[in-house]
């Protein structure tokens, strides 16, 4: 199967000078944890609720832009990857979410939960949800 058959198509995205008030507003309008940040329409990080609160708010910085605080470069994948490449990816790099790209430029997002709610073996779900909660280090 390929991610194009699961991804989410039409993603909101936010420019890479949006205010952390307007991204922040823009996750909350649509009920979503992170969004795509772009310049046109490549993509050029990724922001999440978790990056505003950690990287601004908690530093007493509410004046950031959204290239200010999200994470540059994020992976990515092409529309005709195979899920169970995807899902490989996300546990190895313990991400929740990825940005589809097709000749850079952006075409949908995959999220852990899309691969969740398909035919996809459980173990290849569970495998890679176990490896994206495992912390990258000791505390």
């Amino acid at each position: 199967m390929k991610i194009n058959d699961i991804m989410t198509k039409g993603v909101i995205k936010v420019n890479a000078e949006s205010s952390i008030q307007d991204v922040a507003k823009v996750l909350k309008d649509h009920n979503i944890g992170s969004v795509p940040v772009c310049r046109e329409d490549k993509v050029v990080g990724i922001i999440t609720d978790r990056d505003i609160v950690i990287r601004a708010i908690a530093e007493g910085n509410t004046s950031l832009n959204a290239a200010d605080v999200m994470t540059s470069n994020p992976v990515t994948c092409s529309s005709n990857s195979d899920v169970e490449e995807v899902s490989r990816i996300m546990s190895e790099r313990q991400i929740r979410r990825i940005p589809i790209v097709d000749n850079s430029n952006l075409v949908g997002m995959v999220a852990l939960g899309d691969l969740a709610v398909e035919n996809i073996s459980d173990s290849e779900v569970g495998e890679a949800l176990k490896e994206i909660s495992t912390p990258c280090c000791p505390d």
